[in-house]
């Protein structure tokens, strides 16, 4: 039997307010065994990630109450003075936050912070710290580690800065991990190759790692040993494989049935929707199945779409001098053609950078387009008037990823969804009252929630609401960036159920943004891979999923997580590689890629020996 190196016996945590206090985790145990790893899964609001800040003690004293037993290799933490717990914090224990924007200093270099770490902890001088520094970089394969360590945390890409995150966290060859939620921002490809590393070098160092996340794929990539959280208490835990293979509680059913199978929809004429999960009960709810539509036999090009978009460039100068001479250009749309009809949803994929979120903004005119058509319902929107547009501006909406910071803070609900209505003219106040009301129904709320503020709603909640705002102005084309990436699981099934609900009653047409390659195989008729600004790959469902051609749509694919622990080590690893720079000389002149055509409705481009590895 393995030595136990944490052992947490009947924790409760509870914060203070209002001048009572509340229980927020229940008398939990579980142990870690040295060099294993063990998952807390569960969804927000689980108790997880306080679980995961009562270990490390970084819970505010003044508003917060930890009960209960809580032992590091034989040492009783939960009664250890500040001076105690900061010693064995960073050195014995370390943690990786979710959001390494958040944790890194934005005015410090990186090497400055992972040299701050070395000579605090293990009291180097400042050439020892800045050699270390490197040394842990390039340990967690950042290219070019001597060179980038001089720069500051946004000149790296989201996976970079996680993968400082784990440099720091390692700096002082910790006994154990705690990870909480460290991919679940990331891009699929970038997500593989974290787990790939925080695996390699458990090996290598032989430590212990405790990984929060909600994600089951991830799960089953990584985990020895996995507890189940439920509204703070654990439902049930064991084996990694047991679970996956004879759950036994309803909960931990719900959460397996719910998670998107990379493969599922084979065979399946039309999008699907999700089995949901009762927040209240973790159990699961069957959605009801929508009827046949038009829409499950659209096919690329259609007679009369919504949409066109025709070689569609958008690029950013680059100014420097007094005189702000343009010195270069961000490439970062080139060339991108699509149709999308009544009734179709198109998924816009690729990773963080490659031009698919500017491409959105684009067609909305947020941003307006270097140069290229976009035409809705044949009309050539680019040339319009002001006054023109904002007619047709009408006609096409966007829901945006963080419905928080869509929504005005300051501003009722009601008045939220009713002030589109009132600003393009359609209605009156007083008729704009009642028709926010059918509105909320629609999108499985009620008019009664009208006069609360958008901090008093969930996540889901809160995305409902926007899409109900969406609504509003009766749009044909809903262009959704990365409307459900942040939400969890049960929430992103319902809001996605909702947009199906919705594009059947209404005949909407959706350019749906998203890097989550399982939802956008369910909610998808036709999919469209972007790389570096272009589309390099665009078919039916099928084609994309079934048929992959182009070396990047291959790549997406496999990084994929797997729900399955038997399956654990048959994912190849991938390449450590960052997306190339888009940014071009001022005179550069990029060369055209011409489309093979595989099937009527399957196009890839031409790669030659250019492909990402």
């Amino acid at each position: 039997m393995q030595d136990k190196l944490l052992s947490v016996q009947n924790l409760r945590v509870s914060f203070l307010s209002d001048g009572r206090w509340t229980s927020v985790v229940h008398d939990i145990s579980f142990s870690i065994e040295a060099g294993t790893t063990v998952a807390i899964v569960g969804e927000s609001g689980s108790g997880k990630s306080v679980t995961s800040l009562a270990l490390m003690r970084l819970l505010a004293p003044g508003s917060s109450r930890i009960e209960g037993d809580i032992r590091f290799s034989g040492k009783l933490l939960s009664t250890m003075n500040d001076a105690a717990i900061r010693r064995i914090r960073g050195n014995e224990i370390a943690m990786i936050f979710q959001e390494p924007m958040t944790s890194l200093n934005p005015s410090l270099t990186i090497g400055f912070q992972l040299g701050e770490v070395l000579m605090t902890h293990r009291g180097m001088g400042k050439a020892q710290a800045e050699a270390e520094a490197v040394r842990l970089m390039e340990r967690v394969r950042i290219p070019s580690a001597a060179t980038r360590i001089h720069d500051f945390p946004h000149r790296l890409s989201g996976g970079m800065r996680q993968r400082v995150m784990i440099a720091m966290a390692l700096a002082c060859r910790p006994k154990l991990l705690i990870a909480d939620e460290p991919t679940t921002a990331l891009d699929v490809t970038i997500q593989a190759q974290i787990l790939d590393l925080i695996r390699e070098l458990q090996r290598e160092e032989g430590m212990s790692v405790l990984f929060i996340t909600h994600d089951m794929g991830v799960v089953a990539e990584i985990a020895d040993r996995t507890i189940v959280m439920l509204q703070g208490r654990i439902v049930e835990s064991g084996m990694t494989a047991e679970i996956f293979n004879t759950p036994k509680h309803p909960y931990t059913r719900a959460l397996l049935s719910a998670v998107p199978k990379l493969g599922s929809m084979q065979g399946e004429a039309r999008p699907k929707k999700f089995i949901e999960i009762d927040r209240d009960t973790g159990l699961p709810v069957e959605a009801e199945e929508s009827g046949e539509t038009a829409s499950a036999q659209i096919v690329a090009k259609p007679a009369n779409p919504v949409l066109e978009v025709k070689n569609l460039r958008k690029y950013f100068d680059i100014r420097k001098g007094l005189f702000s001479r343009v010195v270069g250009r961000v490439h970062a749309v080139e060339n991108v053609s699509f149709d999308i009809a009544q009734g179709e949803t198109l998924a816009l994929v690729g990773e963080s950078g490659c031009g698919k979120s500017t491409t959105g903004r684009a067609i909305m005119r947020l941003s307006d387009p270097t140069s290229g058509e976009i035409r809705l319902d044949g009309e050539e929107i680019l040339s319009l008037s002001p006054s023109r547009f904002r007619e047709r501006r009408r006609d096409m909406q966007l829901i945006f990823q963080d419905p928080f910071a869509s929504l005005n803070p300051s501003m009722k609900v009601g008045e939220a969804v009713a002030e589109p209505m009132i600003a393009h003219g359609l209605c009156s106040p007083r008729q704009a009252r009642e028709r926010v009301g059918e509105l909320l129904r629609q999108v499985g709320l009620g008019p009664e929630i009208s006069d609360r503020y958008p901090h008093e709603f969930s996540g889901g909640q809160r995305q409902r609401i926007a899409i109900a705002r969406a609504l509003s102005l009766r749009p044909k084309l809903i262009v959704a960036d990365e409307a459900v990436s942040a939400l969890d699981v049960s929430i992103k099934a319902q809001v996605v159920n909702l947009m199906l609900d919705l594009q059947r009653d209404l005949g909407l047409a959706f350019l749906f943004i998203s890097h989550d390659m399982a939802v956008v195989e369910r909610i998808s008729h036709r999919v469209a891979v972007m790389y570096l600004g272009e589309i390099v790959e665009i078919g039916t469902r099928a084609d994309i999923f079934s048929d992959p051609r182009h070396p990047y749509t291959k790549r997406l694919l496999s990084a994929v997580p797997v729900p399955d622990p038997s399956r654990r080590d048959q994912r190849p690893a991938l390449k450590v590689s960052e997306l190339k720079s888009p940014i071009r000389p001022a005179d550069y002149q990029p060369k055209p890629r011409p489309m093979r055509q595989i099937r009527p409705d399957h196009l890839v481009q031409e790669w030659g020996d250019e492909w990402p590895n």
